[in-house]
Order: C-alpha cells, then structure tokens, then sequence
C-alpha cells in the first residue's frame, strides 16, 4: 500500500466547546494523563498478533520492534508549540505542513518532512523510505492544529479521532472543526465501544470519566475513539 493511502488518525484534546488552543499554545495548564497517553499511543507500533501462538506472536514483536516508525503529521503552528528541547518527539517520524518553503523556516532538522500539504508529505516519505533514508511506517497520525485537522478530515483516508475530552472551559481561540459526542457532531462519526478503544491503543484505558490533579485542584478528562462509518 502507498503511504498516500495509509489510515490516518486524528488525536485531539478538546473542551466540550471544541476549544483545543490558545495563543499557539495549549489553553490548559499540563495535563500529564493525556500527554503520557497520547505519547505511548503515537510511539507504540501495531504488531501482528492471533497468529495461534503466544510464543509467535512473542517473537514477531520482538523482531520488528525497532524497525518500524509512526508518522506524526503537524502544522507549522504546533511544531513551533513543542519546546525545542523535546522535538522532534522521539521515536516518530514527523511531517511538518508548512505553506512556506522549508529554507525560510527556522532550522529544522533533516529527518523531518516538510511538505505543502499531508499528501504531498506522505509521497516525500514515501520516497525517503523507498531509499532507506526513513524506517517505514507504522501508523499516521494528525496532531494539529486546527487547519490541519480540517484538511485530513476532507481525506477519505482518515479513519478515526482519537479524542481526549477536558471537562472544563478554558479561553479559547481555536477549535477541533467537528463537533464529536454532542447533538450538532457530524453523523459520519460514531463513538465505538471502551473495548475497541482499548484494541486500537494497544493498553488498557481508564474508561469513563477521570480525575486529573492540577494546581492543587483537578480536572475531569475521558479518553474516546470515534470512528469513520
């Protein structure tokens, strides 16, 4: 399968409101529930399993552990967001939208994509894995902001959003552009089963609503996965 036609996913936290940015940053003070979380599902590699042998599928993961790489697809915006110490985001291959060329941004480091649109950057991926300059890749997924949302969400390749919902309003000045769990979400959406969550993520998921402690109070999050219908 060409990488231009690999499933894409979507994760996102947002407010009831949609709400998911403020100034280029995040509105909401550091939510390290969601942060741990969205770094092990964006790191973590599918492997075959149900092979009908433990011992196989054992051997399978330990095996191609390693040579494989999820993609990480952000626009200019967010890659400016991550502190420079953190980024790129270990063990993910990243793809940066950017409408400008690649020379008049600030420096960035040779092993990140940057591309005109997500396409046009998953068929330069293609190319760099093609004359093994990148590992191949494992899943793709969309990780802001708004606008790049929008344009994965006009893909028919984009399959799921995997959402973390903050129960609490902050000042906001970007928003996720689909309205997900409430009366106005768009019908092609459906939440699936804690279950399926917990298969696609790859580990168990506190399922419901849960409590984060922040700043000496806390905040209320739930971990959900909508998918395509």
């Amino acid at each position: 399968m060409s990488l231009t036609q690999l499933p894409l996913t979507l994760i996102v936290a947002a407010t009831t409101k949609n709400g998911i940015g403020k100034s280029g940053g995040l509105p909401w003070p550091m939510l390290k529930k969601d942060m741990a979380y969205f770094a092990r599902v964006t790191k973590r590699v599918p492997m075959p399993t149900n092979t009908g042998s433990v011992q196989s599928d054992a051997l399978k993961e330990a095996n191609l552990s390693g040579i494989r790489r999820n993609v990480v697809i952000m626009g200019r915006k967010t890659w400016d967001s991550i502190p420079p110490k953190f980024r790129p985001l270990k063990d993910r291959t990243h793809i940066v939208i950017s409408t400008q060329d690649r020379s008049k941004l600030q420096p960035i480091p040779d092993d990140v994509v940057v591309a005109s649109d997500i396409s046009s950057g998953l068929r330069s991926l293609e190319v760099l894995v093609k004359e093994g300059k990148a590992l191949p890749a494992g899943r793709a997924f969309v990780i802001g902001g708004s606008t790049i949302y929008r344009s994965a969400l006009d893909l028919s390749q984009t399959k799921r959003i995997l959402l973390t919902r903050v129960f609490k309003e902050y000042d906001c000045d970007t928003f996720f552009p689909v309205g997900l769990g409430t009366p106005n979400g768009l019908s092609e959406w459906k939440l699936v089963a804690h279950s399926e969550l917990e298969q696609f993520v790859g580990e168990a998921v506190e399922e419901g609503i849960v409590s984060q402690d922040i700043d000496g109070g806390s905040i209320d999050l739930e971990f959900e996965l909508y998918e395509r219908k």
